[in-house]
């Protein structure tokens, strides 16, 4: 039977394109996480504590959102994590320096898009690989943020501010459907129109985009900019859920936010992926991370078994591509 299936899937190329493809991976990963949890917790058949155990990570999942078109690219971003931070901290020191509450948000998320623009014209102009400079910028954000604040909490908000991450349309909170809007306008205009094509070629075969008149260089770096607004974004989220604004923030959410995009069947190597899979992937992490604390796992434990999944995932995803191409 099996013989007779891979037979057939190798006389219709289409059809084999559409079924050997990750993000159906990534689908029965999350029914299984699902299975798996419920053993757990009757809580996990509880749409609303779904929900809430979501908000927390939607920051990462927004993010997630740009570095899937970013390593669609053929680049990838590592210094997201230390962007939030900065932008945090940024927006935090100029609230309690006197400034109003819209002049600082505006402030945190426009030195979120400077330190996007700085990596985006680095690799653009300079060529340096994206992965060494964000290794780079990675560290540079992050010791920025730390001399900025020190030790201290950035706190003193006003109580409106703090939670405005858990405001509710009946069970679901807003966050999460903000998330969620955003990966359908982005997987609309990825999949749908003539920029999304345009991001398959520069990822596939960018001298080709450049012959075909793409402007490559403008499209990856309005992505990295893109990619620090979405972190500033972050900032004053994981700041307003907090109630505080810490050097430390976000630190090593890297690979949960990697994590997302390459369980979700994004190429590491670019020219491929949606953000469909992103979009299960996300919950994928959402389910893992709740059951991982029901379960009591300790954080060394928790780290392992997903840093063993990222590399799973990549070789997974470059190993369904390579089928699905023959």
């Amino acid at each position: 039977m099996l013989k007779k299936i891979s037979i057939y899937l190798s006389e219709n190329p289409t059809l084999r394109y559409w079924i050997i493809r990750p993000e159906w991976v990534a689908v029965i990963l999350l029914i299984l996480s699902i299975i798996a949890s419920l053993q757990l917790s009757p809580f996990f058949g509880d749409l609303a504590f779904i929900m809430d155990s979501a908000t927390p990570y939607v920051e990462y999942g927004l993010i997630a959102i740009i570095l899937t078109l970013i390593i669609i690219s053929g680049e990838i971003d590592l210094s997201i994590a230390s962007m939030i931070a900065l932008t945090a901290v940024i927006f935090g020191t100029v609230y309690n320096a006197g400034f109003g509450m819209p002049l600082s948000v505006l402030i945190g998320v426009l030195s979120g898009a400077l330190c996007g623009l700085f990596n985006g014209i680095l690799v653009t102009k300079l060529k340096i690989p994206s992965i060494i400079l964000t290794i780079g910028t990675l560290t540079l954000y992050r010791g920025i943020a730390q001399a900025l604040a020190s030790d201290f909490s950035l706190g003193g908000y006003p109580s409106w501010f703090i939670g405005i991450d858990y405001r509710y349309v009946s069970i679901i909170p807003i966050p999460v459907i903000i998330f969620t809007v955003f990966a359908l306008i982005v997987g609309f205009l990825l999949s749908s129109t003539i920029y999304g094509k345009q991001l398959y070629l520069i990822g596939t075969n960018p001298q080709t985009a450049k012959y075909s008149g793409i402007k490559v260089d403008k499209i990856k770096l309005l992505l990295f900019t893109f990619s620090g607004v979405i972190s500033g974004v972050a900032g004053v989220l994981t700041t307003s859920r907090l109630a505080v604004a810490r050097f430390n923030m976000a630190t090593g959410a890297e690979l949960e936010i990697v994590l997302m995009v390459m369980l979700g069947g994004t190429y590491i190597f670019g020219g491929r992926g949606n953000i469909f899979g992103t979009f299960v992937a996300f919950w994928i992490v959402v389910i893992l991370r709740s059951g991982f604390n029901v379960a009591r796992i300790k954080i060394e434990s928790q780290l392992t078994i997903l840093g063993a999944m990222l590399i799973i995932a990549i070789i997974l995803t470059n190993y369904i591509y390579s089928k699905s191409q023959k």
